[in-house]
C-alpha cells in the first residue's frame, strides 16, 4: 500500500511504500506500476519503480500533479493477488578467472569459497528493480551470512555478465561498467539484449532468478 505521494520537481510524482526494504514491500510497487501500465493514463511519460518507491514522470501539458495523484490514489489494486511473472535460470561459471572478490569474501565473512557458493547456488532470488545500466537486476536477498560492503575502491571496469554482490542483494552486469560490488562469477548469458525493442529485459521486476554453476568449457561453448 501507498504510504505518501507527493510532488519530485515539476513533471514527476513520487509513490512511498515505506522504509522496508523486502520482497512484500517491493512486491507492492510491482503491482502499482504494472497497473499504472494497464490503465494507460494519459500524459505518465515514464514509470520508475525501485525498492520501496515509485515514481512517476508526466507531460505537463497534459496532466497535473493534483489530478495524477487522485488517478493514482483511486486505483483498483488487487493487493492480495499473486504476481505472474516467470522463473529464470542463470548459469554462472565462477572459475577463478572470473570470481575477482572471492577471496576477499572468504575474509570479509570468515567462510570458505566452497560455503559461499553453496549458500549462492541453485537459491530462489526475487527481482526487486533493474537500473543503474541497462537491465541490470538487483535481486535479493542474500542469506545473512553472505552479506558484504562494497570494495573500498570501486572497479574501472567490471566485465560484462559479471555476478556482484552487497549486502543483502546480488546483480548481473549487463554491460562493462565501473563497479564496485564482490564478484563471484560471470554468466554467458545475454540479460540485456538492446535489439528486442518491446522486450530488451530477460529479468523484470517480480522475476524469480535461479544461479546454477557451470564449468568452463560449458561457458566457452554455451551458444555452440
Amino acid at each position: 500500500m501507498i504510504k505518501n505521494i507527493s510532488n519530485l520537481g515539476d513533471a514527476a510524482l513520487y509513490c512511498d511504500f515505506g522504509k522496508e526494504i523486502n520482497k512484500e514491500t517491493n512486491t507492492q510497487v510491482i503491482k502499482y506500476f504494472k497497473g499504472i501500465q494497464k490503465e494507460n493514463i494519459e500524459g505518465i511519460n515514464n514509470l520508475t519503480p525501485s525498492y520501496n518507491k515509485l515514481i512517476i514522470s508526466f507531460d505537463l501539458r497534459k496532466k497535473n500533479f493534483k489530478d495524477l495523484k487522485k488517478q493514482i490514489e483511486n486505483l483498483e489494486i488487487d493487493e492480495s493477488e499473486s504476481l505472474k511473472n516467470k522463473k529464470v535460470k542463470v548459469p554462472v561459471c565462477s572459475d577463478e578467472s572470473f570470481s575477482l572478490d572471492i577471496k576477499r569474501l572468504e575474509e570479509k565473512l570468515k567462510i570458505k569459497r566452497d560455503a559461499i557458493y553453496e549458500k549462492f547456488f541453485n537459491k530462489e532470488f526475487f527481482c526487486y528493480m533493474t537500473g543503474f545500466i541497462a537491465g541490470m537486476p538487483f535481486l535479493g536477498d542474500l542469506d545473512k551470512g553472505m552479506r558484504a560492503k562494497r570494495l573500498e575502491t570501486p572497479r574501472v571496469k567490471v566485465p560484462k555478465g559479471s555476478i556482484g554482490l552487497t549486502e543483502q542483494f546480488a546483480n548481473i552486469y549487463t554491460y562493462e561498467s565501473p563497479g564496485g560490488w564482490n564478484i563471484i562469477g560471470n554468466t554467458p548469458l545475454n540479460i540485456f539484449d538492446s535489439a528486442k525493442e518491446l522486450e530488451p529485459n530477460l529479468i523484470n521486476p517480480g522475476d524469480t532468478v535461479i544461479f546454477n554453476e557451470i564449468s568452463m568449457n560449458e561457458y566457452k561453448n554455451y551458444y555452440d
